[in-house]
């Protein structure tokens, strides 16, 4: 389970600060497009630690799931 956390995280990290390099190129060059894709580069800051961060709560759920199951399962064999 902590290596499945810590691959979101890095992942998380990586994006963001991908995001973060690519709002700043884009706020320091004047095209036409430099306005949408700016907004979308900031929402996609905004959306993707929200996504991890919901992978990471299931994650902790199946995880939980899982370990009680087997309980269960070493319970009902004694």
């Amino acid at each position: 389970m902590k290596k499945l956390k810590r691959i979101f995280a890095l992942a998380g990290v990586v994006i963001l600060i991908g995001l973060y390099l690519i709002t700043f190129i884009l706020g320091l060059t004047a095209s036409p497009a430099t306005n949408d894709m700016l907004m979308a580069a900031i929402a996609c800051t905004v959306i993707i630690p929200c996504l991890l961060y919901g992978m990471i709560l299931i994650a902790n759920v199946l995880g939980s799931r899982r370990e009680t199951f087997h309980e269960e399962e070493e319970d009902s064999e004694k």
